[in-house]
């Protein structure tokens, strides 16, 4: 009987192929050149069997790969080299461990006979990277490849999801063995999905049926678990009003009736004050990051607190839970809308609509239909908002632009925001964007940037070129590190340091990468332009021309509690 004998890097190709990898992001280099190598004949050919996008830096192989997780529901994967190959994608796995996203990086390492002896290109991989991962391990011999890869993609899917590091010494790489396949599906002490505690539903149920002003708090957890649809029986059985973190807002569609708008530090001002006045709080899928409470000291304490997750170690870790029902959402919510009486609480909800008033002409007409002076990223957001697609995707980079395009976007179709929540990552947006592409190819995105972290990974715009990449590129271009430069103006005396951006010409950035392009100076010709950036084929950048000092309200101040959120500076 003849066997089949392969490199250990043919291993990879064979094992990523056993887990359904279709796409991967990538740069190459010495220590993983035989990956490379034998990935030549896996993306061409009878073969074929994935598409590698060459990333031009390998901090945007890991955002493209976050984003391809994001919209598709599968893991993304990155593959690097060894040294600053894969130092340069550490902020790319820290972000995924904050925001729940699985990916998997395979980096090169040197071979192990000269771990240790500072070779050229060598870092301690596991050491580094096991504080912002799911799971860090070194492939030292061939013969381990298919075992590691395979439980590296149980752990980055099953559970609460998260970065898994693969460190595949060059030695494992080109050493042959007798190819066997594995599939890990088990690992002892881990377990990635508690059994639901029918005590606990009962329990969360009776507390609910009781409420007379409850609140759910809606994370990306639902989306991760797929339970949009458990999530909207559970509210519409109950007629509980459910605000979104910002993660979580595909979670529920925009428009319906029971969507009481986005939590957090700019969030909607109604549901955020309503938190101090709710009898039942029903978390679900969230983690009560700072940003959603605000001072946790005084956070909801007139609340009996019911926390759905499926990690316990969220359980009271920032805020105390009454009632901890500790399972995967797509069990615990209908287990629990089996138990939970059909029940109204329309005045409740009535008292939300004072609230929302005052935001909407205090904040939110002045922001998206305002009537002189230069254009306002609200308006702007709100113009691509309704030419956009119904089951656009919408990612965002972080600072202002992130917080607008987060409120004032729409989504009707889950899955639909990208953006970094826990890390805050400057220059997530592009890449990010470009992974979303590839995600959910049918599905237009529209990525939303300032000129700060447009800047931050700019270089991508050469794997947009390359790939033409549908990504539509809307650049809020302010002159300002503009979230910065709102607090210095609120909280240090105005003193701007540093905040302030010399800009290069856009324009002959986007000629050179050969992007069309359109500049917006004037509100009268902003629906043209919008128009005409969704109805080109391929990428496109608009460069918006936005007043400098543009400010995002409603604002809990940082330190305060979240009903002293402020509509006005």
């Amino acid at each position: 009987m003849l066997k089949d004998r392969i490199t250990g890097a043919k291993a990879l190709m064979r094992a990523l192929q056993a887990e359904g990898v279709k796409t991967i992001f990538g740069y190459p280099g010495g220590s993983i050149m035989p990956v490379y190598d034998a990935l030549f004949d896996y993306t061409r050919g009878e073969k074929k069997c994935f598409d590698h996008i060459l990333v031009r830096h390998e901090q945007g192989a890991t955002h493209a790969a976050e984003g391809y997780a994001r919209v598709s529901g599968e893991v993304g994967v990155a593959i690097v080299t060894s040294g600053p190959g894969v130092t340069n994608t550490l902020t790319g796995i820290a972000d995924a461990m904050l925001d729940s996203t699985p990916i998997v990086v395979i980096a090169g390492q040197v071979p192990i006979t000269a771990l240790g002896t500072d070779a050229f290109q060598e870092v301690d991989l596991v050491g580094v990277a096991q504080p912002i991962s799911k799971w860090s391990y070194q492939i030292r011999h061939a013969e381990d490849v298919a075992w590691a890869v395979s439980r590296a993609f149980y752990i980055a899917r099953t559970g609460r999801p998260g970065p898994v590091v693969l460190d595949f010494a060059k030695n494992a790489q080109t050493e042959e063995i007798d190819w066997k396949p594995c599939k890990v599906d088990f690992i002892r002490s881990y377990v990635p999905c508690p059994p639901l505690d029918q005590t606990a539903v009962e329990q969360a149920a009776a507390l609910i049926d009781g409420a007379q002003r409850p609140l759910a708090l809606v994370g990306q957890g639902v989306e991760l678990a797929g339970a949009q649809e458990e999530l909207k029986a559970f509210l519409e059985k109950a007629d509980i009003p459910a605000g979104r973190t910002m993660l979580g807002l595909s979670a529920l569609p925009s428009d319906h009736p029971l969507n009481a708008g986005m939590l957090g530090m700019h969030g909607n001002y109604a549901v955020n004050l309503k938190e101090q006045e709710c009898d039942v709080l029903i978390a679900i899928g969230m983690r009560f990051s700072d940003r959603v409470t605000g001072n946790v000291k005084s956070y909801a304490k007139q609340a009996k607190i019911i926390h759905l997750d499926i990690d316990r170690s969220e359980i009271d870790k920032n805020v105390k839970t009454d009632v901890a029902v500790v399972a995967d959402c797509k069990a615990s919510l209908p287990a629990l809308t089996a138990l939970i009486r059909k029940n109204s609480h329309q005045a409740w909800r009535d008292s939300f609509r004072e609230l929302d008033e005052r935001e909407r002409i205090k904040v939110i007409e002045p922001a998206i239909h305002p009537t002189e002076g230069k254009l306002l990223m609200g308006e702007v957001v709100n113009a691509v908002a309704e030419q956009a697609a119904d089951d656009a995707v919408l990612v965002t980079d972080v600072g202002q632009n992130q917080l607008f395009a987060t409120r004032y976007f729409r989504y009707r179709h889950k899955r639909s925001i990208c953006t970094s929540g826990g890390l805050g990552t400057m220059g997530y947006g592009m890449p990010a964007a470009i992974g979303a592409t590839f995600g959910a190819p049918g599905r237009q995105v529209c990525c939303f940037m300032g000129d700060g972290g447009f800047q931050m990974c700019i270089e991508e715009l050469g794997t947009i070129m390359e790939q033409q990449a549908p990504v539509k590129m809307i650049l809020l271009n302010n002159h300002y590190l503009g979230n910065v430069r709102q607090w210095q103006d609120m909280f240090w005396m105005r003193r701007k340091s540093f905040t302030k951006m010399l800009n290069p010409c856009y324009q002959l950035i986007a000629q050179a990468y050969g992007i069309p392009y359109v500049a917006v100076t004037d509100r009268s010709t902003l629906a043209d332009a919008v128009r005409l950036m969704l109805t080109t084929e391929g990428p496109f950048i608009m460069e918006c021309d936005i007043k400098e000092e543009d400010n995002v309200l409603p604002m809990t101040p940082p330190g305060m509690s979240v009903d002293q959120m402020m509509l006005e500076i």
